[in-house]
């Protein structure tokens, strides 16, 4: 037997005997909101990271009982009052045809499931992949009525409301000067996916395990952990390995492109590259927004990404020390275009989400009825979201607005952390329920 295999495979026995001595059995669908566990691999090529930005703002609270999530229809009058919300153009969407390309996208995806699989099984709601793929077919049929006649909406889709309450968050493309070449300027190197990082999908040996995935290396013939933050960025251990795909003026920079997931490289001549997600340590992400609370440096009610990184800058002696504190680390690839979301299409700035495809499975049309950040005194306005990205930190009922680029998308990811109204739109007439 391959020796890296046979180490997986003690590894994976050792895991079962766990479970068999817990007494767990299969795992069967839960209504419970999903709030984390082992990392979860999918089985679409993904783009996730670790795009938490609620975390960067964490709130420092008692973990508590999570609360049954459901999926509740919304009757004719319920969506009459949520249309009359409805502003697209605040979201930089001139017609709804504007919205034709990124539906396709999510269409063109769609199609490559199968009709019949399950997108949502639950007590409230049960459709299939088929029934998703028909609701973005009506979409975009409907598009030259919409400017018009937005009341089709109301017409022609049932809604399901996400309940509880949905939180929602924003991420955002960073642009980051960069140099092809190290220099006393540009110290700080961004990795590629290393060379002895190895993953095994546990799928493959055990029913129960499906979906997880264990990420390790190699040592002296044992399984080990992957390295983590300290080890990359503190003890330069992939320093001999030339994965380098270039190199960055400002730690904290390179440390928030990793949240993010995707940003833009900025090189001296001018020249501007994407850099896209590639992979991970498979380290836990802890938030360093959390921490600054728990260590009392900041106070919840300061707490953002801007606030996080004006602390860093005055206090240049710890910020090696905090950024360790979160051992995950991310990987990336050099590109000309992007960014790319779950689903392997590029994103629609303020229309693209990530999602937790277990609530909200890619390919899902959304209106989400919430407030900006710097719009205090307007009211919260209904907006069109499609699930196209999604993230390991994004569980349940939390939602990540893709902003885009520049200083204002940054301000937006930066402060946003909302409570939401969601409704998931499945087309009428197409619905298989329960």
């Amino acid at each position: 037997m391959n020796r890296r295999l046979f180490f997986v495979l003690i590894i994976i026995g050792w895991m079962m005997m766990v479970m068999a001595c817990s007494g767990c059995s299969k795992p069967r669908p839960s209504r419970q909101v999903p709030v984390g566990g082992v990392e979860e691999v999918g089985r679409e090529t993904t783009q996730e990271s670790e795009k938490d930005v609620s975390s960067l703002e964490g709130d420092a609270v008692p973990e508590e009982k999570e609360p049954l999530a459901r999926y509740v229809s919304l009757t004719a009058e319920e969506k009459q009052r949520m249309l009359t919300r409805l502003a697209i153009k605040r979201q930089k969407i001139g017609s709804w045809e504007d919205l034709r390309p990124a539906l396709s996208r999510s269409l063109a995806y769609l199609r490559t499931k199968p009709r019949q699989a399950l997108a949502i099984e639950d007590d409230d709601l049960t459709c299939t992949f088929g029934d998703l793929c028909d609701t973005v077919e009506k979409l975009i049929a409907l598009l030259p009525e919409l400017d018009e006649h937005p009341e089709y909406l109301k017409d022609s889709f049932e809604w399901y409301q996400l309940e509880p309450s949905t939180l929602m968050t924003g991420y955002y493309e960073p642009r980051i000067h960069a140099s092809p070449a190290p220099c006393p300027e540009y110290p700080f190197p961004v990795y590629g996916v290393p060379k002895d990082l190895k993953i095994a999908d546990l799928g493959d040996f055990h029913y129960r395990w499906a979906g997880h995935k264990l990420v390790y290396r190699i040592e002296d013939g044992q399984i080990r952990p992957y390295h983590d933050r300290e080890a990359i960025d503190s003890s330069g251990v992939l320093g001999d390995q030339g994965i380098e795909i270039a190199w960055v003026r400002d730690l904290v920079d390179l440390f928030f492109l990793q949240i993010q997931g995707s940003g833009r490289l900025v090189f001296p001549d001018g020249s501007v590259r994407h850099v896209l997600y590639a992979g991970k340590n498979g380290h836990k992400y802890v938030s360093l927004g959390r921490v600054l609370i728990e260590k009392g440096y900041m106070h919840s009610e300061e707490m953002s990404m801007q606030g996080i990184r004006r602390f860093l800058k005055n206090h240049p002696g710890m910020v090696e020390t905090l950024l360790n504190t979160n051992p995950s680390y991310v990987f990336f690839r050099l590109a000309d275009d992007g960014p790319y979301g779950a689903m392997g299409a590029t994103l629609t700035p303020l229309v693209s989400v990530a999602s937790d495809p277990r609530r909200v499975p890619l390919g899902s049309v959304l209106l989400q009825q919430v407030g900006l950040p710097g719009d205090r005194h307007v009211p919260e306005m209904l907006l069109v979201g499609l699930a196209q990205d999604r993230g390991g930190a994004i569980k349940g009922d939390h939602l990540d607005l893709f902003c885009g680029a520049g200083e204002m998308a940054a301000f937006l990811a930066g402060h946003m952390k909302e409570k939401a109204r969601v409704c998931i739109l499945v087309s009428s007439g197409e619905l298989a329920r329960k």
